[in-house]
Parts: structure tokens; C-alpha cells; sequence
């Protein structure tokens, strides 16, 4: 049976990792500035589940695979890194002129898919599988827990982050104000970028 003090130490850790600074919050942070609470739903609930498939992946063994070539990381940290340098640029310009505009929240399969260069997301399924997985249950069992339990805390912790943004949206009216929000979100998806490459 698994113990309430492990669930609460998992939970505490998940929420933690998930409430704190990193590329997924800073995309969805700029996603409810940019599109609202509603229309970023899709990119949070992909977030979601392609945090709880690599959790899934790492515990049937996938970890090793980042142990025996750690260079993987690397490259993941790079192709995130120009990922999010390639969202500070198009920032620039999309929420304060009125323009044709062909920016769009991240789609439900996109943001799954972006959990795959995502390092931030690689260590929490890493450090959840090498710390948290119950070791008196069948496997099976054990990886429900801890998925089951990413899949609750995931969405909770992301999206205070969109609320934020969503928030700031409707604060901010007229186009100086969005600009100079515009910059912010770009230099704070660059020191994202940075922190990541950086990161040992």
C-alpha cells in the first residue's frame, strides 16, 4: 500500500517543481498576456500530458538512456534554448500594433510535444522515477501513482501562471503599456534560454 507520507511528499515536490520559473511557465505566462485564460487551456493541458507520458517513459527505463549519453541533455538544452529565443523575437510587436496577425496559442499537441526538448521537465520525471517511485508495489501500480498524481498537480501549478497573464491582459490597455510588456516577456524568455544552456 502506498504511504500518505510518500503522496504528500510527492505532491509538495511536483507543485514546486511545476509553480517554479522555467520554459513551460514562462510560454504559458506569455500565452495569457497575449490570448487569455480560455484560448491557453489547450497548450496547458499538452503540457500536461507530455509531462505524464515522460514520466511514464523514464520510469520503464529512459533514464538510463540520459545517464549512459549525457550529451542528450545538451542538445535538448540547446534546441529548447533557441526555441524560446524564437518566441522572445516574435513577442516583439504582437500584442501592441494592430496588425494582421498570424500568432496563435500553442496547440494541445504542440505543447506536448515541446516536453521533448523541455530539460526542466526530463529532471522532474528523472528525479520523481530515482525518488518518489514506491519500491513495495508492482511497477504498474507504482507509475499510476506518480503519473496520476503529475496529471492533478500539473494543471493546478501551470495555471497560476496563465491566470497571471491573463490577469496583466486585462490590466493593460492602451499600446505603451503593451509594448513595454512585450519587452518584458521577450527578455524574460532570454534569460530562460540562458539559464537553461547554462544549467549543469
Amino acid at each position: 500500500m502506498i504511504d500518505l507520507n510518500l503522496f504528500i511528499a510527492l505532491t509538495s515536490f511536483y507543485f514546486v517543481m511545476y509553480v517554479t520559473p522555467g520554459p513551460n511557465n514562462a510560454m504559458v505566462l506569455t500565452s495569457g498576456i497575449k490570448f487569455g485564460f480560455l484560448k491557453t487551456i489547450p497548450h496547458m493541458s499538452g503540457i500536461t500530458i507530455g509531462h505524464v507520458w515522460q514520466v511514464v517513459l523514464v520510469c520503464l527505463g529512459l533514464g538510463k538512456l540520459f545517464q549512459m549519453f549525457p550529451e542528450i541533455q545538451n542538445i535538448l538544452k540547446i534546441i529548447c534554448a533557441m526555441y524560446l529565443l524564437y518566441l522572445g523575437y516574435k513577442i516583439i510587436g504582437s500584442f501592441s500594433k494592430v496588425k494582421e496577425d498570424d500568432s496563435r496559442p500553442l496547440k494541445f499537441y504542440e505543447a506536448a510535444l515541446f516536453q521533448l526538448v523541455n530539460p526542466k521537465a526530463w529532471t522532474i520525471s528523472t528525479m520523481v522515477a530515482s525518488g518518489f517511485l514506491p519500491k513495495d508495489e508492482k511497477l504498474i501500480f507504482s507509475i499510476l501513482f506518480i503519473s496520476i498524481t503529475a496529471l492533478i498537480i500539473c494543471p493546478i501549478s501551470i495555471s497560476i501562471w496563465a491566470a497571471f497573464g491573463s490577469g496583466i491582459r486585462n490590466l493593460v490597455k492602451n499600446n505603451k503599456k503593451k509594448a513595454i510588456v512585450e519587452y518584458f516577456l521577450a527578455i524574460l524568455l532570454l534569460i530562460t534560454a540562458i539559464l537553461i544552456v547554462i544549467e549543469k
